[in-house]
């Protein structure tokens, strides 16, 4: 549609900015025909159509609301000319906020002020009119103590209205982070303020000269407007005789009225106490509803109630009010006393208790019940471990104290150990302790471990709810946050001061702990003093190594548990003590208990021997020390935080003499086989060399050994031990990180060797002595005399006897262990040649044939035995054919040469043994 006139056009502003609710001047052309003819005003996107006053077709004035933009156009839309343009712009500046202290020209409402949105008056915290940051850049708090920078600024304080303001102060609490050159800035705008208040009043003129005219042309108008009304007559001012009128017209009004005003004052007060009533039935209603809402469970509600009345009629005069209030505050002390009666039974739930915790805190109880929470969990874990002890002493003695607790040991509702564990990385390696036992095992295990597992599992249900409610207490998440910013100072002192009773009691319950599991498995380690209080186990026999392992791997994976929780190490280093004297003791008992059972080798000793002259004993003692030793492995080694088992020197010098006395045990069974009477066994175990020959001739099953025999089995076995067993041992041990093995090594071979020469020289003497004394009597048997005697036609038969005698040592050695044949033929010689020349150096004289004979004899027992002479047996040789005259003639030396040739042919099957023996010694 045609418009009639030009559209608005804005040509300019007066101020061109300010603040929201600056009162401006608009001029320009077109501006409207009249104040109806103006339907719009926009300055920077603000509709300020509100304030606006037409004064004419190219003067409006208004003030600025808040606008979205910060610079933008003036729009004037009219009736006549539509939507106008503009050609200049307003920019908006930011409201300067005004302090108690500073200068204005204008009234400052200094504790409420206006808020257009919600049409009601909000109160403004004083707080909020002191200057917010007087330094004019970024506060950055910082985390020093508030109680040091009291005692480094006593009695001084860094609140800046303060008579007793610290500089100093206030930059360590809020820019104690702050740079240098942003100090620099701090400075420079501190001194751009006192240069702004330095101006004075003249400043506050020429910033609200605008105010100042207003106000001057209201006084004129007033000053006028009274001078027309003509208030300088006699009868005094015009608002006196007012007054006047006023007065007269009242008392005749309460004359004619004054009857019915009283019934409607009297109506009035009725009205108004039925409108108290229901405006505050909210407190007279509130203690029954206080106690409908405890029976039903509702505190959060009881809580709300009870903060709003407190809010509205804490502090009221009324004396209705105070009595209606009187009676919450009784029924709210009740609820309290409920919730900390609640609050401390036991057993309960971690939720149950945090919940507790904030409603006495949101009801602000006396003391700090989260502390005294704290100190019944306390109490209540330590009576807990007490009662299990009690319970299972008492089952131990056949009381009807306790269920079995082998029986028992899953009838707690709270999670095993096992499952406990299982959510723990530490579990996740894989251990023993979870082993593929049938339930049966449970049944077996002794009352003392099922009691450790039984206290480790207690210990690990109720600690960690107990640590979480204390770290829970550290960092304020038990309390509301209305409660926390209110008691945050007073709490946080309360935790400093608290945190040493605290690790105490960790400490105390660890202790307990330690002390229970000690009293029952390492009585010895308990004083005197706590005998009765952590004792009391009358048991006689010891637990075995395996079950102390069992015991062991148990409180590790507690240990681990606990260190899951970030329980600080040194609260559980009496732990650590723990496990190291129960390694020690798992390691003595164990090797005690190996030397027992080697003890029963001699008992398992069936003679059988195989190829290489041994029996299975050597094999069966060995296997028993490496049993032992796999089992300790677990034991010995290692875990995070432990030490070495060998760490104390007293404990090595033990495990050294234990490890020795096994040693020296075997030994002693080796000496009691070897003097043990003569065993019935079936010989057809005995393994031969195809290539001897039978010298025993048939071998019958029922076959009875000799007791010569033990021995040279036992001789046998004594040459392994010592090349072969007692070093693999050695090895062993070094696997397993024992220390003092060389000292090991040392004492039992010289054990070994002393046993080992002791019997081999029982049985020369029992071979030996016997072919020895037969050679004098055979050598003068028919009354032979060296001075008269025939030519020799041969050896005679004492030799040959001697010499099949020898043959039968060397069969019977040979049978049981070809390694022997050597060092017992060496030792035959050496005793039968010792005597030979000591019968030869007894002789007078000899006669040509006697020296002829008895050169035949000795070279003949020479060349026979040749394989197995010694030093000292050739110097016995040596000195028999010294004795001897020298043969003179070569038919002597050729009848003689002809002489031993026949013996060796006529002996030859005889000795086939020496010559085999011959043959093996070169081919070794």
């Amino acid at each position: 549609m045609s418009r009639s006139r030009q559209p608005p056009l804005v040509t300019g502003i007066s101020p061109n900015e300010g603040i929201p609710w600056t009162k401006v001047t608009i001029r320009g052309e077109n501006l409207g025909t009249g104040p109806t003819d103006l339907i719009g005003l926009a300055i920077c996107g603000h509709n300020c159509l509100l304030t606006a006053e037409w004064m004419s077709a190219s003067k409006i004035v208004c003030r600025v609301g808040q606008a979205k933009n910060d610079k933008g156009d003036i729009i004037v839309t009219t009736k006549s000319g539509g939507k106008g343009t503009s050609t200049v712009s307003f920019k908006l500046l930011k409201p300067e906020k005004i302090g108690i202290l500073d200068q204005s020209a204008v009234w400052v409402d200094e504790m409420n002020y206006y808020d257009m949105r919600t049409d009601r008056n909000k109160g403004i915290p004083p707080l909020s009119l002191r200057p917010a940051n007087p330094l004019g850049i970024e506060i950055e708090k910082s985390k020093f103590p508030q109680k040091e920078l009291e005692m480094l600024f006593p009695g001084m304080s860094a609140d800046f209205t303060s008579e007793n303001f610290s500089a100093a102060w206030y930059l360590i609490e809020n820019h104690s982070t702050t740079s240098f050159e942003q100090l620099k800035m701090a400075v420079t705008n501190l001194k751009r303020q006192a240069n702004k208040k330095s101006e004075g009043s003249l400043a506050c003129v020429k910033g609200g000269l605008s105010t100042f005219f207003e106000a001057q042309d209201a006084l004129a108008a007033i000053h006028q407007k009274l001078e027309a009304d003509g208030t300088e007559k006699v009868e005094g001012s015009m608002t006196q005789k007012l007054e006047n009128v006023l007065n007269r017209a009242s008392n005749t009004a309460d004359t004619l009225f004054q009857e019915v005003l009283g019934r409607k004052d009297k109506a009035d007060s009725t009205r108004n106490a039925l409108n108290v009533l229901q405006r505050f039935k909210f407190l007279f209603n509130l203690p029954l509803n206080i106690e409908r809402n405890i029976q039903k469970g509702d505190y959060d509600v009881v809580i709300n109630d009870y903060e709003k009345a407190k809010s509205l009629f804490g502090k009221t005069e009324v004396q209705v009010f105070k009595k209606y209030y009187a009676e919450v505050e009784t029924r709210i002390e009740a609820l309290r006393e409920l919730l900390l009666d609640k609050l401390l039974e036991t057993p309960s739930t971690l939720h149950d208790q945090k919940r507790y915790i904030r409603y006495l805190s949101d009801l602000h109880a006396p003391g700090d019940p989260a502390w005294q929470c704290i100190g019944a969990q306390h109490r209540w874990i330590l009576q807990l471990m007490h009662s299990c002890k009690e319970g299972y002493i008492q089952d131990l003695k056949g009381t009807a104290g306790l269920h079995s607790p082998m029986v028992d040991l899953d009838s707690d509702v709270r999670p095993s150990v096992l499952a406990h564990l299982s959510q723990t990385a530490s579990l996740k390696r894989g251990s023993s302790f979870q082993s593929g036992r049938d339930d049966t095992w449970r049944y077996k295990s002794p009352h003392r471990v099922a009691f450790v597992e039984k206290l480790t599992k207690l210990v690990l249900s109720q600690l960690p709810n107990f640590w979480k409610l204390w770290i829970s207490y550290v960092n304020g998440s038990l309390f509301s946050e209305t409660a926390e910013k209110s008691g945050q100072i007073e709490r946080s002192k309360n935790v400093r001061q608290r945190q040493n009773d605290f690790k105490k009691m960790i400490q105390e319950v660890m202790q307990s702990l330690v002390k229970l599991i000690r009293g029952a498995l390492l009585p010895l380690s308990i004083p005197e003093g706590g005998v009765r209080q952590y004792g009391g186990w009358e048991v006689k026999s010891e637990l075995s190594g395996q079950w102390l392992a069992h015991v062991i791997q148990t409180i590790r994976l507690t240990y681990e548990s606990l260190t899951a929780l970030e329980i600080p190490n040194d609260m559980l280093q009496t732990i650590q003590d723990l496990i190291l004297d129960l390694r020690v003791r798992c390691v003595m008992v164990t090797l005690q208990h190996t030397a027992e059972e080697i003890k029963k080798l001699a008992e398992k000793e069936d003679w059988i021997v195989d190829n290489e002259g041994l029996t299975s004993l050597p094999y069966q003692f060995e296997q028993c020390i490496v049993h032992s030793l796999q089992s300790l492995k677990g034991v010995l080694d290692c875990k995070p935080g432990e030490t070495s088992v060998f760490q104390q020197p007293k404990t090595q010098e033990e495990v050294c003499q234990l490890s020795i006395n096994i040693m020296q045990t075997f030994i002693y069974c080796l000496e009691q086989l070897s003097t043990k009477p003569d065993a019935d066994v079936d010989t057809t175990h005995l393994s031969v060399d195809v290539s001897s020959p039978d010298l025993f001739g048939s071998i019958h099953e029922d076959f009875s050994l000799t007791s010569e025999q033990q021995l040279l089995i036992v001789l046998s076995n004594c040459c392994y031990l010592q090349c072969h067993t007692f070093l693999n041992i050695a090895e062993h041990f070094e696997k397993h990180n024992f220390q003092g093995i060389e000292k090991i090594t040392q004492v039992s071979m010289a054990s070994l060797k002393e046993l080992d020469q002791r019997l081999f020289e029982n049985y020369i003497e029992l071979k030996a002595d016997p072919i020895v004394g037969s050679l004098e009597p055979g050598i003068y048997a028919g009354y032979f005399d060296w001075k008269d005697c025939l030519p020799p036609t041969g050896v005679r038969n004492y030799l040959k006897e001697a010499l099949v005698n020898i043959i039968a040592v060397h069969a019977e050695v040979f049978t049981i262990s070809k390694e022997l044949v050597p060092r017992v033929l060496s030792r035959v010689v050496e005793a039968v040649s010792e005597e030979l020349s000591r019968l030869m150096q007894c002789v007078s004289s000899f006669s040509k044939n006697g020296a002829l004979q008895a050169r035949l004899e000795i070279c003949a027992l020479r060349d026979t035995v040749a394989v197995h002479l010694t030093p000292e047996s050739r110097s016995s040789f040596k000195q028999a054919l010294e004795a001897l005259p020298q043969l003179s003639s070569g038919a002597d030396k050729k009848l003689l040469e002809e002489l031993l040739n026949k013996f060796k042919s006529s002996m030859h099957l005889q000795l086939t043994c020496f010559q085999a023996a011959s043959s093996a010694l070169m081919k070794t």
